[in-house]
This record gives C-alpha cells, sequence and structure tokens, in this order.
C-alpha cells in the first residue's frame, strides 16, 4: 500500500487527507479492520514507538493506552496482585497470569481509566487471545500490534459491529534519519531521536543517597521512555513497571508535577480496601463505574455519597472516603520513580513529588537551582539521577 486516503485530517473541515511515504516506498503497515483517521495514525505510530522501545530497553512486553498523542500509562508485563487485578476491573480475566503481554495491558489500560476511555492501545508483542478479550470489552478506538494470533483477530475484528481499527506494523520497519513536519506551510526538518534510554543513563547519582535498586532502575526507565512519546512539557510517576501518573503538555514543570501527582494518587486510591468494596450496581457499565470511583475518591462534579445521587451507581449508600483518610493512606506509599523530560527549575515539584511515595528521580539537570532541588531530595532522602539529556516531544 503506497498511500492511504483518511476520511479528514484533525478536524472534520481539513480535507483532503492522507498517509504516504515520503520517498514512494510501500507504508510499513497493513490495515486488517476499520478506517483509522489522522489523530489515530498519530497515536499509533506514537504508541508503537515507545512499546518497542520499552520491549527492547527491559527484555518484558510491553503496552500503552494513547490518547491524543500522549500516553495514558504504559507498561511491562509484570503479574498483578489480586488488589491491582480488582482495581483495573480485570479479576475476572482468567489466564491472566499466562500471558505477560496481557498484564502489560492489563496494567496500561487500568492506570488512568478516565483519560483511556476511547484510546489507541499499542503492543510489542503479537497479541494473544487474553490481550483481545481485555481489548474487546473496553471502549477504544483501535489498536496496533507486530501481530494478531488467529483467534485474538477475531475477537478484535468483531468489535464495534466490525468497525473496529485493527493495524498490524512490520516489526521491522526502520524510518529516514531526518523527519520532516510542516507548520503554516514551512517545512521543518530534524534528526529522528534515536536516542537510548537504558541503564547507562542513571549512573549519575548526585544525592547523598546513592541506592537505586533494580526495581527503581526498571521503573525509571519505564517513566524516561514513556516521557520521550509524552507532549512536553511532562513528568511521569511510575512504580511496579507502569506509569501510574503521566502530567503531560503543561507550561511549567510544577503543574505537570501536580497533575501527574494527582492520578498517582487516584491510582493508590483505587487500590485502598474502601474502594475495592464499593457497592457499586451489577447493572453498571465500566465507563459508568470509572466516573462513579473517580467521583467516591475525588469528589468532584458530584457528590456521589449524596442523598438521591448515591442511588445512580451504588446498592447501599457508601461512607465518603474522607481528605484525611486518603492522606493517611498515601503516607503509608513509597518506593515511587519520578522522571522528568527537562530539569526541576524550582525544588517545588520535589516537595509535591514526596507527597506521592516519590523515593527516586531522574531529570536532566543543568538548571542554575540544581543545588536547591538536590538539596530537598537529600532532605527526604530520595535519590536521584542526572541524565544530562533532554526528551523534549511536539
Amino acid at each position: 500500500m503506497k498511500e492511504f486516503e483518511l476520511k479528514y485530517g484533525c478536524n472534520p473541515n481539513q480535507k483532503p487527507a492522507k498517509i504516504y511515504m515520503h520517498d514512494g516506498s510501500d507504508l510499513p503497515i497493513e490495515i486488517l479492520s476499520g478506517r483509522p483517521g489522522y489523530i489515530n495514525f498519530l497515536d499509533a505510530f506514537n504508541s508503537w514507538q515507545l512499546v518497542k522501545e520499552l520491549k527492547e530497553a527491559l527484555g518484558l512486553p510491553a503496552a500503552t493506552s494513547f490518547k491524543h498523542v500522549s500516553p495514558t500509562s504504559a507498561a511491562v508485563g509484570i503479574p498483578l496482585s489480586d488488589k491491582l487485578k480488582k482495581a483495573c476491573f480485570e479479576d475476572d480475566i482468567e489466564g491472566l497470569d499466562d500471558s505477560p503481554l496481557g498484564c502489560a495491558y492489563a496494567r496500561a489500560r487500568g492506570t488512568d481509566r478516565l483519560c483511556s476511555f476511547g484510546d489507541w492501545v499499542a503492543l510489542s508483542d503479537v497479541c494473544d487471545v487474553t490481550t483481545a478479550r481485555m481489548v474487546k470489552r473496553e471502549v477504544s478506538d483501535g489498536i496496533i500490534a507486530p501481530g494478531y494470533e488467529p483467534e485474538a483477530l477475531e475477537i478484535l475484528r468483531s468489535k464495534r459491529n466490525g468497525n473496529y481499527n485493527i493495524v498490524r506494523i512490520d516489526p521491522d520497519y526502520v524510518p529516514a534519519e531526518q523527519e520532516h513536519k510542516q507548520v503554516f506551510g514551512i517545512t521543518f526538518e530534524q534528526g529522528r531521536n534515536n536516542f537510548k534510554i537504558n541503564r547507562e543513563l542513571l549512573q549519575n547519582v548526585v544525592t547523598a543517597n546513592k541506592d537505586l535498586p533494580e526495581s527503581a532502575i526498571r521503573d525509571l526507565i519505564v517513566s524516561l521512555i514513556t516521557l520521550k512519546y509524552t507532549q512536553s512539557n511532562s513528568v511521569c510517576y511510575a512504580v511496579d513497571g507502569q506509569a501510574i501518573g503521566v502530567g503531560a503538555g503543561q507550561q511549567s514543570r510544577i503543574h505537570c508535577t501536580r497533575l501527574a501527582g494527582s492520578k498517582a494518587d487516584t491510582w493508590f486510591l483505587r487500590q485502598a480496601d474502601k474502594v475495592l468494596s464499593l457497592p457499586i450496581r451489577p447493572d453498571l457499565g465500566r465507563p459508568d463505574r470509572d466516573n462513579a470511583i473517580d467521583g467516591y475518591i475525588n469528589q468532584n462534579e458530584e457528590d456521589v455519597c449524596a442523598d438521591g445521587i448515591w442511588q445512580k451507581y451504588f446498592t447501599a449508600r457508601p461512607e465518603p472516603f474522607t481528605r484525611e483518610e486518603q492522606r493517611a493512606y498515601l503516607d503509608t506509599v513509597s518506593g515511587v520513580s519520578l522522571g522528568s523530560d527537562a530539569f526541576f527549575p524550582f525544588s517545588d515539584s520535589i516537595e509535591r513529588a514526596r507527597k506521592s511515595g516519590v523515593k527516586y528521580v531522574a531529570e536532566p539537570g543543568g538548571s542554575i537551582r540544581d543545588d536547591a532541588v538536590i538539596e530537598a531530595c537529600d532532605r527526604y532522602g530520595m535519590a536521584m539521577a542526572f541524565t544530562g539529556m533532554r526528551l523534549f516531544h511536539h
């Protein structure tokens, strides 16, 4: 296939639209179902790069959930605890522990379920039946993978009345070294960001605490590779082989840190016994369950525990999860890793990160206030590595 015509570009008024190879060669993809759009393909190609790089760096199957050209989460295939399976709504999936790819997907899709609504999925490995069954029941726009088991493909093809977007990508495809884009009719050219993120990047530990255990190295690598494909400015909290809070596209570093930290907090609180035992109505769909749980934890748009409202979501009126209870729960969290795509210009991000259990930090360094950031890390016993490499993505 030399080119693929799209219905429109970013918006319905932007026509005509298509994707093609600048050198006239065949596209490195095969569309197995559906008709992906412009933004679908932006998500597909960015998300594929992320999972491919995670697999290469850590040697584990990887998955990511993308929305509007940034990951909601990314994860590698580590088994889930029973509590995490329940929090991710995957505790009913038989054989999940036997599917590392399924575990990666369950983690990635289950981290920030509100933001993953209508997502694009990328898998580093051939999609198996277990993973396909989980994808099928979620609200999702499409999926990209290097291949699909025959039964898995049929499961996915039955989604959306046969119109679910399924893309197979050539895993051996290597893009040109120079990349181009146009803005306002002006062509930009730059070398591709082929910088490899690995454990060697974390050798320059600048804090008094020099201890980076293997689990922290893994999580910092997950965080940094996630950031490499996240719209900047961005920071990423990670633990247990998955990104648990991504703050993307903010103009200030502290707003990135706050946004990602609030998502990480929600992820932890979803696993609290008080949340796991919520008497959710059995007839409530998965997205409505997500909204109810988010409302219960974050107490935002509506008071889901209020009289006349709780009946929409629960079989019995739940006791509120007070701010004091939540803070006490979060104070038990530790061992979280935090990556940043550029240096922290002030110590305020470290202060915020501490509230979400951050123990390990990786950032490029190079700020005139590096000393203040290091001092803040030392005050809380954190270990911080300067990578020397910025990871902006636009």
